[in-house]
């Protein structure tokens, strides 16, 4: 697999075992090293490549690790690396759209404890946090929490209240962020240049919050997915341009390309309810059923207003499922 560039967190970032109120190394080692391997034919191969690499959080004593779920969709190998270079293959175990949360478990024993999961909800700007990669304190960094607030990203997510963290971690993906009471709050998901909101830039990270994952989990365990009726899924790339919605991209083959919705359209409603923003346009979607059910939209291509209707899919089907073990 591709290597990951040399990166160190500048010593004065770098959090102090003096300075906090936990066992700070015993935190940082159940970080690890997280790197996937995907099928060149995988459906999310041309967008996230077929080598990723990034990090995971051990969360139980048995192997069972946490990590964001892009680094491990459609994974055929995947392999874990602790702080003290042990390996252990690992297989993906779930992962869910939604909130973007990915489990893996290592199938040998890695050595390292577990993080003990905390509460997302207490967690309040300001805050002092760690956003930690694998690597010990080389690749760790004191942070801040900058904002609390909604998230939407163009391939049709929404986090009702993400949290940001400033400054930006250089490898965040599946990064820990530890408050300082030495438990997991969250895991990092992406590189973020208006971390404290909108109308201010501020390079930072977004979070996804723990608390999202403990409604879940045993059913990723069981399933790999929740058990409960997937989102319609049109695999439309929607980009925010000056309060229009613009058809910035689409997924090959997906419900959007089928219905010949085309890049440069920019979407109007959704089954008669006019659309401006993202986070609206997503709602008013998913709001119409499950996965299946048939969105109208209307767009407005080169002047003319257009009526569209998506027959919608569920996104898992069209993803290569994990390899058996």
């Amino acid at each position: 697999m591709a290597e990951q560039p040399e990166w160190e967190i500048p010593a004065s970032a770098q959090p102090k075992a003096a300075e906090v109120a936990f066992e700070l190394d015993r935190a940082l080692s159940s970080v690890v090293s997280l790197r996937s391997e995907i099928p060149a034919d995988a459906f999310t191969a041309s967008v996230l490549g077929t080598e990723r690499a990034g990090n995971g959080v051990l969360i139980r004593p048995d192997g069972l690790t946490l990590t964001i779920g892009y680094l491990i969709a459609e994974a055929e190998t995947v392999w874990l690396v602790s702080n003290a270079e042990r390996a252990a293959a690992a297989h993906v175990v779930g992962y869910d759209h939604e909130t973007g949360l990915g489990l893996v478990q290592a199938l040998g024993t890695l050595g390292v404890p577990p993080l003990e999961l905390g509460s997302s909800a207490a967690v309040q700007v300001d805050d002092s946090v760690i956003v930690a990669g694998h690597g010990g304190h080389r690749h760790a960094l004191n942070a801040t929490v900058a904002s609390q607030r909604e998230f939407a990203g163009y391939w049709e997510y929404l986090l009702d209240e993400a949290i940001f963290t400033a400054p930006p971690h250089p490898n965040w993906g599946g990064a820990a962020l530890i408050g300082s009471d030495g438990t997991l709050l969250g895991i990092g998901s992406l590189f973020v240049r208006q971390a404290s909101g909108e109308e201010t830039m501020l390079d930072g990270n977004m979070i996804v919050p723990i608390d999202l994952l403990k409604p879940i989990i045993d059913d990723l365990m069981q399933f790999g997915r929740p058990a409960k009726p997937p989102r319609p899924w049109l695999g439309i790339y929607t980009a925010e341009s000056e309060d229009a919605l613009v058809v910035a991209g689409l997924a090959a083959g997906g419900p959007a390309d089928q219905a010949d919705l085309r890049p440069g359209d920019i979407v109007l409603e959704v089954a008669g309810e006019p659309v401006g923003e993202l986070a609206t346009m997503f709602r008013s979607i998913w709001s119409l059923g499950p996965a299946g059910v048939e969105v109208p939209l209307t767009v407005r291509r080169d002047g003319e207003t257009l009526d569209l209707r998506l027959r919608s899919a569920d996104r898992a089907e069209f993803l290569k499922p994990p390899r058996l073990h």
